[in-house]
C-alpha cells in the first residue's frame, strides 16, 4: 500500500499546488480589498509612467488628448452599467416563474431536506453553515462506525488501508467542521470551508475499497462502507447548491456595487471633459507635473467599476473551475 493510495491532499491548498498569494488574491481575500490592491497598482504604474517618459507631459498639455480618453471612459462605464443590468435582470429571471413551477421547486427541496433529516438523525439546519456542517458531522459519525467495523480485520492490507482512510476522512472532517462553525452566508467563509472537504476522492475510494476486499468484508462491514459513502455522496449537491446561492448573491453584490462606483466614475469623466486643459492644475509635485497627477488619479477612478468586475469574476471563475465535476471525477493533475 503506498500513502497515496487511500490518502490525498484534501484541502483546496493542497490540491492547488499554488502559491498562497495568488490564492489569497483569487478567491480568499475580501473582493473590496483586492479591487483597492488592484486601484492602487495601476495608479502607481500609470503615475510611473509618467516618470519613464518625460514626452507624457508634453503630450498632455494638448486637451484634446485630454478629452479624448476621458470621452472613451464616459462610453466605457456607461458599457459596463448596461453589463451589469443585464446580468441582474438574468439572475431575477432565473427566480420568476409559474406557480406550478415554484410548487415543484419546493417539493424538491423538502425531499432532500427529509433526506439529510434521516441521514444526520436530527431535522435539516436551515443556516447553509449549519447545513453543510450538519453532513460533515454525519460523515465524521459513519467514519468512526466504519473504524469500529472493521477493527478486527483479519487481513492487515485491508485493515490498513481501512485505519489510513478513516484518519484522512476524520482529519479532514475535523479542519472543515470547525471553518463552517461559525461561518456566515453571503461571506465567502461558507463556501471556502465547503470547497476543502474532499468528497470526490473519498466516495471513490468506498467504491474501490469494498469492491477490491468484498471476499473478506461480511455484511456489517459492508453497510457501514455504504453508510459512509451515502453521507460523503450527499456532500456534493448539498455544496453545489450552496456554491449556486453564493454565486447569485455575490453576483446580486457585484451589480450594486458597479452601479455605485459608476456614478462617481462617470461624473469624473465629465469633469475631465469639460473643464480640465493645461491651465487647470500648474506646478509639479515629485517632478512629475500636477497635471499628470490629476489625470492618472482621475483615469484610475474611472476604472473602479473595471476592477470591482475583475476582482469579482476572478474569484466565482476560480471556484467554478474548481468545482466543475461533481462526485469522484479527478480533474487536476496534482491529485492524479
Amino acid at each position: 500500500m503506498t500513502d497515496d493510495q487511500v490518502s490525498t491532499a484534501d484541502t483546496m491548498r493542497e490540491r492547488a499546488d499554488e502559491s498562497r498569494l495568488k490564492l489569497w488574491l483569487l478567491v480568499g481575500a475580501n473582493r473590496l480589498v483586492v479591487t483597492a490592491v488592484l486601484t492602487a497598482t495601476f495608479f502607481v504604474l500609470f503615475s510611473l509612467g509618467a516618470l519613464l517618459e518625460p514626452g507624457l507631459s508634453t503630450i498632455m498639455q494638448d486637451r484634446a488628448v485630454i478629452e479624448g480618453l476621458f470621452t472613451s471612459m464616459l462610453t466605457a462605464v456607461i458599457t459596463t452599467a448596461t453589463l451589469v443590468v443585464t446580468i441582474g435582470q438574468l439572475i431575477v429571471s432565473q427566480e420568476n416563474g409559474p406557480l406550478g413551477e415554484q410548487r415543484r421547486r419546493m417539493s424538491a427541496t423538502m425531499d432532500v431536506r427529509g433526506y439529510v433529516a434521516e441521514l444526520t438523525g436530527s431535522p435539516a439546519p436551515a443556516d447553509p453553515s449549519a447545513f453543510l456542517r450538519a453532513l460533515v458531522v454525519a460523515t465524521r459519525d459513519r467514519a468512526t462506525a466504519l473504524e469500529e467495523a472493521t477493527a478486527d480485520l483479519s487481513n492487515e492490507t485491508a485493515r490498513g488501508e481501512l485505519e489510513e482512510f478513516v484518519d484522512s476522512i476524520l482529519g479532514n472532517a475535523d479542519t472543515v467542521i470547525d471553518k463552517l462553525d461559525g461561518a456566515r452566508f453571503g461571506t465567502f467563509d461558507v463556501v471556502h470551508a465547503a470547497l476543502d472537504f474532499n468528497y470526490g476522492w473519498k466516495v471513490f475510494q468506498t467504491e474501490r475499497l469494498e469492491d477490491e476486499y468484498a471476499d473478506v468484508l461480511d455484511e456489517d462491514q459492508r453497510a457501514a462502507l455504504q453508510d459512509l459513502r451515502q453521507s460523503l455522496a450527499m456532500f456534493g449537491p448539498a455544496r453545489e447548491h450552496v456554491k449556486t446561492l453564493y454565486f447569485q448573491w455575490d453576483l446580486i453584490n457585484l451589480s450594486r456595487l458597479i452601479l455605485y462606483a459608476s456614478v462617481p466614475a462617470l461624473l469624473v469623466s465629465g469633469m475631465m471633459v469639460t473643464y480640465v486643459d493645461a491651465t487647470t492644475v500648474v506646478g509639479t509635485t515629485l517632478g512629475v507635473q500636477n497635471l499628470l497627477w490629476l489625470v492618472a488619479a482621475a483615469f484610475t477612478l474611472t476604472l473602479v467599476p473595471f476592477f470591482l468586475l475583475l476582482a469579482y469574476i476572478l474569484r466565482i471563475t476560480t471556484v467554478a473551475k474548481r468545482t466543475l465535476a461533481i462526485g469522484p471525477l479527478i480533474l487536476r493533475d496534482s491529485q492524479r
